[in-house]
């Protein structure tokens, strides 16, 4: 990260706080890492704005807002004289979780609440620089304008096919992107459950009367645990709702993709066979798998059939929750027996899935600054991509990260 400041000709860190406790604690966490406390400066935000209108900024920020009559502004004002790239962590006195929102949604890293705890701040000092080393998510729509679907398919019960369309919603949602996440998990969904949130009541009608999905269906009928995530999704008695039937799934797809930059779909297996014109919409299809006989069997017959159903479509094979239980199946096998390398390897992390529960958050956000968070990320990165740029990260560092 040093050598990637220098060749930038900008500092690796600097801080600028109102009060000497706070310089204190900075002083001794920054010496930890190698980092110069001399960066640490009096001012608070006034005078990191004041400071960088006539310098390069660095590659990583902490300002103190304790005394800023209007931080939501000050941020702003701090964001016209930041370079890109530049990771803002914010402290402050202030205990308000519209604030922390606002300031998150501003483009913020985090924000820490004073007196600053020693463990907090290593932590916060590590996740900032994990993402300086994570390359930035675009922003924007495909080059061809279209809005992308990603359909996330577990190849068995309990893979973690949940847990990444839910991870995967939320980091192109939090990159500026509006996106909806669809739950076809009809009794047992967990998205809403992965945001602590309630499920909205308009999945069974919008299955049921497909044309009838627009804007403003979907504005009463999702719930929205960020401005640019919608999530449409029920837990139905079981047994006490129509499964979908003919080209029901795949109409209420198509219509939200016409409201949506991104649709993500947490798509249980079973209702593949009923209703092969889904995958028609899809742009990506993601089969999720881990290393056992039935996974391998399964994997080659989903190939088989996505390849008939949506010749077009990109089809990427995840390896997750790795390490939780032995392998059936050696890797190299694996990958020879379904004729397909993997496109990722995710490790299994219990205490990062467990304190993001906790907190009512999905990993990314709960547990943001773990290898499990870096690893969903580096997935997200390559769907992002247009297919010969996958291949081509598929083939850089980034594509290590991925492989781990």
């Amino acid at each position: 990260m040093e050598l990637a400041a220098q060749k930038l000709n900008r500092e690796v860190f600097a801080a600028y706080v109102c009060d000497e406790a706070a310089a204190e604690a900075l002083k001794g966490a920054v010496s930890e890492r190698g980092w110069a406390p001399g960066m640490v400066f009096s001012g608070g935000i006034a005078g990191a704005v004041r400071a960088l209108g006539a310098m390069p900024c660095p590659s990583f920020l902490i300002v103190d807002i304790s005394q800023s009559l209007d931080p939501r502004a000050d941020v702003q004002s701090l964001a016209d004289v930041c370079d890109e790239g530049t990771v803002v962590l914010t402290i402050g006195d202030v205990n308000d979780v519209v604030l922390y929102r606002d300031l998150l949604n501003a483009g913020v890293h985090d924000y820490l609440l004073k007196p600053l705890n020693t463990m907090a701040m290593r932590d916060a000092l590590q996740s900032a620089e994990h993402a300086l080393m994570t390359p930035d998510e675009p922003d924007t729509l495909p080059v061809n304008g279209e809005s992308r679907t990603a359909l996330i398919v577990g190849i068995r019960g309990g893979i973690g096919a949940s847990t990444l369309a839910s991870n995967i919603a939320w980091l192109k949602a939090t990159s500026g992107q509006p996106t909806a996440l669809l739950d076809l998990d009809l009794y047992f969904g967990t998205s809403a459950m992965m945001f602590d949130l309630e499920p909205g009541r308009g999945l069974a009608d919008a299955l049921e009367n497909p044309s009838r999905v627009d804007g403003l269906f979907l504005e009463r009928a999702v719930v929205k645990p960020h401005k640019n995530l919608a999530i449409l999704c029920t837990e139905a008695p079981v047994g006490g709702i129509v499964p979908p039937t003919g080209d029901a799934l795949a109409q209420l797809v198509e219509a939200m993709s016409e409201n949506f930059q991104n649709v993500v779909v947490d798509l249980p297996r079973q209702l593949l066979g009923d209703n092969p014109a889904v995958l028609e919409a899809a742009t990506d299809i993601i089969l999720v798998t881990d290393y056992s006989l039935a996974s391998a069997r399964d994997c080659i017959r989903m190939k088989s059939f996505i390849k008939n159903a949506a010749p077009n479509a990109r089809c990427f094979i995840v390896a997750n929750k790795l390490g939780s239980s032995p392998a059936e199946v050696d890797e190299k096998d694996f990958e020879n027996s379904i004729e397909h390398n993997l496109d990722a390897k995710i490790m299994f992390d219990s205490k990062a899935a467990v304190l993001a529960a906790q907190k009512g958050k999905v990993i990314c956000d709960g547990a943001e600054s773990s290898k499990l968070a870096s690893s969903i990320k580096a997935l997200n990165s390559l769907l992002q991509d247009t297919e010969e740029e996958s291949e081509a990260v598929k083939r850089s560092w980034l594509g290590k990260v991925l492989k781990k």
